[in-house]
């Protein structure tokens, strides 16, 4: 359906989502507020024919109920957000003294066009995978060759003991590091309290903020945090294959502190509430507000845990906690690092299965030879990218362009004290992911 059909579909029914005017008069622009609001309801509206595409939301529970009881049709869902794209007013003078102003704006744009992007989608437009990320997550992943993981794998070929094949070593090698289903919730809890424990010095959480854990199965993530308004998160921990040692400190940091948990509950504390600015109160999940959540999410992880820190406490806590040999931390921590290298082998294998380069088998076989995994494990990948498709590069892609902006501010490892206050000056910001690159000298 073209924008004008919409239009003139939407006049002739007199219907748009959250609008009070009708499409016949002409387009004039609102005041912010106003704009974060229908926002928010368009959000709802798409969630009610995407059931995975609202993935928090505290505001006024009759905003939900309205559109559950509206279903308006993905066409005018499109139309209205067009419309609202060309309401957003004009910078005043005023409003440029305050950055957080300025860059609600052009949030409130990015995130409209990506809502707009995945109504086509839905509808049944057929996009790349680089396309579809810049369109969801403003962001387009780096191409990385073969050659570039083999760099990798062969350093990993070098470290690793044993004869066979790589893959078949490394699963041999991380089987000393399965944490007992019966010592979980005991080491996640240790994991979770030192994350806290490291963040809070830091950052001014309000006081009343808590989560809460659960395991889970068959799923197709390994973690997630669900945030429910009011400072909490129901963070769940997926058991369906085994839990290593490592992704005990790794969910505790991306989920809780001073992950998700944390960037959840800072925007509803200095964004919604202080501010006033309700479409905050919303995370609709396929946009570009998910790689700045996922980037500083993993990038949290080396904020709270710098140099050797991480591994000292592993040996030290966890490793103990869970019945595992603590003389063998600093070699699982040396082989991490290097695997961590594979990490956009990910998205070179979700690239190419979205793009019907791959189909499933060999989407999985190229996750076993460039990310060493576990046939089992590779399969749930596979259903990941099902589901969730290009959100892959907001991992990876998000991490590094996290690091790279903070470090641009001053941020870097040997000024830890500067590195949190511009991480947590990003967590409590409406920036976009675009606005993570740093500008471009000009030439002279």
């Amino acid at each position: 359906m073209t924008n004008a059909l919409r239009i003139a579909l939407a006049a002739a029914v007199g219907f748009a989502v959250g609008a009070v005017t009708p499409w016949a008069q002409p387009v004039r622009t609102l005041p912010m507020n106003t704009l974060a609001e229908r926002y928010a309801k368009l959000v709802l509206a798409l969630g009610q024919h995407d059931a995975d595409y609202v993935d928090a939301f505290y505001g006024p529970p009759e905003w939900k109920a309205e559109a559950e009881r509206q279903k308006a049709p993905l066409g005018l869902i499109a139309t209205d957000a067009d419309r609202l794209i060309a309401q957003i007013p004009e910078l005043r003078a005023a409003d440029r003294r305050d950055e957080l102003v300025v860059l609600r704006r052009e949030y409130l744009r990015r995130q409209l066009e990506a809502l707009g992007a995945r109504v086509r989608m839905l509808e049944g437009a057929t996009l790349t995978f680089d396309e579809e990320s810049q369109a969801l997550y403003d962001a387009v992943a780096p191409v990385h060759p073969e050659s570039y993981f083999a760099a990798a794998l062969e350093e990993i070929d070098q470290a690793l003991p044993g004869q066979g094949a790589l893959v078949d070593r490394y699963e041999a090698f991380r089987q000393q590091f399965i944490i007992p289903a019966d010592r979980l919730a005991r080491v996640f809890d240790r994991a979770i309290a030192e994350c806290r424990s490291r963040t809070l010095p830091h950052v001014q959480l309000p006081a009343n903020e808590r989560f809460t854990v659960e395991y889970v199965r068959n799923k197709p993530w390994s973690g997630y945090n669900w945030y429910q308004g009011n400072y909490r998160s129901l963070i769940q921990v997926n058991t369906d294959l085994p839990v290593y040692i490592d992704r005990a400190v790794d969910l505790a940091c991306h989920e809780g502190y001073p992950g998700h948990h944390v960037y959840n509950a800072l925007l509803e504390k200095h964004l919604v509430r202080d501010r006033g600015w309700v479409e905050f109160s919303i995370y609709p999940l396929f946009s570009p507000q998910s790689l700045i959540a996922e980037g500083t999410a993993n990038f949290g992880i080396e904020v709270a845990f710098p140099g050797d820190e991480r591994t000292t406490f592993e040996r030290d806590v966890l490793f103990p906690a869970a019945g595992l040999d603590a003389a063998q931390a600093a070699a699982y921590a040396r082989i991490r690092a290097l695997t961590d290298r594979l990490a956009y082998a990910r998205n070179e294998a979700a690239r190419k299965y979205l793009n019907r380069q791959f189909d499933r088998a060999q989407a999985v076989a190229w996750l076993a030879r460039y990310a060493m995994m576990p046939a089992a494990m590779a399969q749930q990948q596979t259903r990941f990218f099902d589901t969730y498709r290009s959100y892959v590069i907001n991992y990876n892609l998000g991490k590094d362009l996290v690091r790279k902006f903070v470090e641009s501010r001053g941020g870097v490892a040997t000024e830890p004290a500067r590195r949190w206050d511009e991480f947590v000056r990003l967590l409590a910001s409406p920036r976009l992911p675009s606005g993570l690159r740093p500008p471009v000298a000009p030439r002279g």
